[in-house]
């Protein structure tokens, strides 16, 4: 080759290196679609679903790596595969997990879009899904048939904020076996460690308290278990389950204060909680930390902490117009879905028409408490009840 390189070839080869030594605290972001091999022999034998090495960026680059590594040093696993959002993480977990032929429960209180694919499963897919109460703690064990291969659990239930017994759920499944997956999204893995009571997965939406500024969507799957992960991990190589570098660092950011914003959450939420049991227009409060929530027992005997969202249900003499009215009369809590970011939101929903086991009786609103002044949330709270 002739020593002088023409301009074109210069601008895509060079042979500086930046200097070593260079340290921060944030992790570099790697753009990568294509991974540089330093010889065929090392191309030929890198296998990307142990990464042992980097093979393409679909598979994942350092800025991934270091993302997956951290978030299950939280949960105290071993493996953590990222997906482009939670329900892609919860496809994953599903298409990886099973097959025509075989059975899914899970709890009547699942994430909306997860009941949807359980439906879409039974429908196009060969495999049978089914609903179970979220209270049915050990009795679950009835409804474990030999095709069953996963049972699905939340905790608590991310609308009507039931808190199941997890630990008898795992012992059920695991004599029968099944393994279970839990989305424990609610509790950001800081305040319950699934698989200290016996998860097989944790699923979190890094959507929500990870990455805390409703600005990225992102999904992960945590596990101790190495077959299990592989098998993960092949269906999110077969599903091309990519997450972009940007995106993956807005989420390490995030996780460098996330504990100090649970808490404020959470310490929020229940202040006004509590205030929201004293008002005449609000017949329940279902919040976890209470003890008139299904499952409090549970939660006071599991968890460590509750976050910002739970869910209050009005008197039963209020219609849906009025409750309508009081969500579109606040002005400090915005209409929209998702938690764990610092604005606050309400939420209307119709549980009749999304449960097979709801008994309640009035409209439900939930509220996800961002990080605005506690006080200044119940006067736009006071100023919304006038508006019923």
């Amino acid at each position: 080759m002739k020593d002088k390189k023409s301009i074109a070839t210069r601008l895509n080869h060079s042979d500086y290196r930046p200097l070593e030594g260079f340290e921060a605290f944030p992790t570099a972001i790697h753009h990568a679609s294509t991974v540089l091999f330093n010889n065929v022999a090392a191309m030929r034998s890198s296998r990307w679903q142990d990464k042992s090495a980097y093979t393409y960026g679909l598979h994942g680059t350092p800025t991934t790596f270091t993302l997956e590594a951290r978030l299950a040093e939280i949960e105290d696993g071993k493996h953590c595969i990222l997906a482009p959002s939670g329900l892609a993480a919860i496809a994953m977990v599903n298409f990886g997990l099973l097959k025509s032929g075989d059975d899914v429960l899970l709890p009547d209180n699942v994430y909306g879009p997860s009941r949807e694919m359980g439906t879409w499963l039974a429908q196009d897919w060969g495999i049978s899904a089914r609903f179970y109460d979220p209270m049915a703690g050990a009795g679950i064990a009835e409804l474990i048939q030999p095709n069953t291969k996963l049972v699905w659990a939340e905790t608590p239930g991310s609308v009507s904020m039931e808190v199941p017994d997890i630990p008898a759920i795992c012992r059920a499944a695991h004599d029968k076996g099944a393994l279970v997956a839990l989305d424990n999204t609610w509790s950001a893995g800081l305040a319950f460690n699934a698989f200290e009571h016996g998860a097989d997965i944790s699923l979190q939406a890094l959507t929500k308290y990870q990455s805390g500024g409703s600005d990225v969507l992102m999904g992960a799957v945590i596990t101790r278990d190495d077959a299990i992960h592989y098998r993960l991990s092949t269906a999110h190589g077969r599903l091309g389950f990519g997450v972009g570098p940007d995106d993956v660092y807005l989420v390490l950011r995030g996780l460098q204060s996330m504990k100090l914003r649970f808490d404020a959450h959470d310490a929020a939420a229940r202040k006004i909680a509590a205030w929201l049991k004293t008002r005449p227009e609000i017949a329940r409060v279902l919040h976890p930390a209470f003890d008139d929530c299904p499952g409090h027992d549970i939660w006071r005997r599991d968890f460590t902490g509750a976050g910002g969202l739970f869910s209050v249900l009005f008197d039963a003499r209020d219609t849906e117009a009025q409750t309508d009215r009081f969500v579109d009369s606040l002005r400090l809590f915005k209409i929209g879905y998702s938690w764990g970011g610092s604005h606050s939101l309400c939420v209307p929903y119709r549980m009749s028409a999304m449960r097979n086991f709801w008994h309640g009786e009035g409209n439900l609103v939930r509220f996800n408490i961002g990080l605005e002044d506690p006080d200044d949330l119940m006067a736009d709270i006071v100023q919304a009840l006038a508006r019923l």
